[in-house]
């Protein structure tokens, strides 16, 4: 494929309101942010998102575009390899990796639409349909908030269902453990129940949480401490049954390498982890070390890498992402019967099929803000 990268490459943000306030053990939020790229290529366009701050738009307008343009559209790992290294002395973590991974993600996209085909197909399909699990629960939902979340969840098929603990930074223990025990009851005793602190508690905290968790049949214990802490997450993971989940955070594979062996399920984002090109990477490293991956939050982006990672366990359905996504993009993957699939939908149009089946909606007008990169140059901005 000779197909050259267009000049027309683009770059929107949009700013989705939460229906209220939320919040997890260490940080509250009243909106999402989607950055997304639009790449050109003969007839055809591939689009990636971030879920990230506006200042992701500026890398990719100011620093990848430039290097892709002119550049083959099919050599989708060389413009990968350019864009890290093009951005060492940025710091790649962060905003950067959130840039690199919406611009490798639509490169991907465009290079299967290219080719005329879905993206399932180009990475190689394993599993039809992936499970996913409901996840939200935030710590600031009502108890009716919670119970619409849960039939929510349940009227999808999900099996399994994840909510936040680790309120106020660990100091409301004993909500947690009753949200817990509330949302048991509300999924039915078959419901495998998931929880996540996000970094909230002390070692010694998340120790004894912990027993609490094996005690009421929780499956899977995520950041009881900061992802950051490896010795600290040992050390949880050495005194519980439940298994220790983390990996948000992962951005390069080094990272992956660090957190393998200190949890029993990696989690990688592919809006964050460099796209599908990090993703795969990540996953294979996995895999050599024996681990599961779980794919965290954007379900919509990880339909079609879920089906073809082998060593992958399930995709995160995250309440907010699942809510804005069908008005960021048209033909956002369906989940039935608790099964996320990237197969075409009912009455979609055959050419949109192709690479991840999503196309920008026009609902997503109403979110857009204005262009940052224009505001640095001085420009209006609309």
């Amino acid at each position: 494929m000779s197909i050259r990268i267009g000049s027309d490459i683009t770059v929107a943000t949009y700013r989705f309101p939460t229906p209220y306030p939320e919040a997890d053990g260490t940080l509250s939020w009243d909106s999402t942010t989607a950055v997304l790229v639009s790449i050109p290529a003969g007839e055809q366009r591939g689009i990636g998102w971030t879920y990230s701050s506006p200042a992701a738009a500026v890398v990719i307008e100011q620093h990848l575009a430039p290097l892709l343009r002119g550049r083959p559209a099919a050599d989708v790992t060389a413009c990968w390899i350019e864009m890290c290294r093009a951005c060492r002395n940025f710091g790649f973590t962060g905003v950067v990796a959130h840039a690199v991974s919406a611009v490798d993600i639509a490169m991907w996209d465009l290079k299967a639409r290219l080719l005329g085909v879905p993206l399932t197909t180009l990475f190689g399909a394993v599993r039809p349909a992936t499970p996913v699990y409901g996840s939200g629960g935030f710590t600031t939902l009502t108890d009716d908030q919670l119970a619409a979340q849960i039939i929510d969840w349940r009227s999808a098929g999900c099996t399994a269902m994840k909510i936040k603990i680790g309120a106020r930074f660990g100091a409301e223990i004993t909500r947690d453990l009753e949200r817990i025990t509330r949302t048991r009851q509300l999924a039915g005793a078959h419901t495998r129940i998931m929880v996540d602190a996000n970094g909230a508690y002390t070692v010694g905290q998340a120790r004894r949480v912990g027993a609490d968790l094996d005690r009421l049949g929780v499956e899977w214990f995520e950041e009881p401490v900061s992802s950051d802490d490896l010795k600290g997450l040992q050390a949880v993971r050495n005194s519980v049954r439940c298994d220790i989940a983390a990996g948000e955070y992962v951005y390069t594979s080094y990272d992956a390498a660090a957190l393998i062996d200190v949890v029993d399920c990696l989690q990688l984002d592919v809006t964050r982890c460099g796209g599908y090109t990090g993703f795969l990477r990540c996953a294979a490293l996995a895999a050599a070390h024996g681990t599961e991956v779980s794919a965290h939050c954007a379900p919509s982006l990880h339909a079609p890498i879920a089906a073809a990672v082998p060593n992958l366990r399930h995709v995160e359905w995250f309440a907010d992402h699942a809510r804005l996504e069908p008005q960021l993009v048209d033909g956002t993957p369906p989940v039935t019967h608790g099964l996320l699939t990237a197969a075409a939908r009912d009455g979609q149009d055959p050419g949109d099929t192709h690479g991840h089946g999503m196309r920008l909606a026009q609902t997503a007008a109403r979110y857009l803000l204005p262009s940052p990169a224009a505001d640095e140059r001085g420009e209006p901005s609309g």
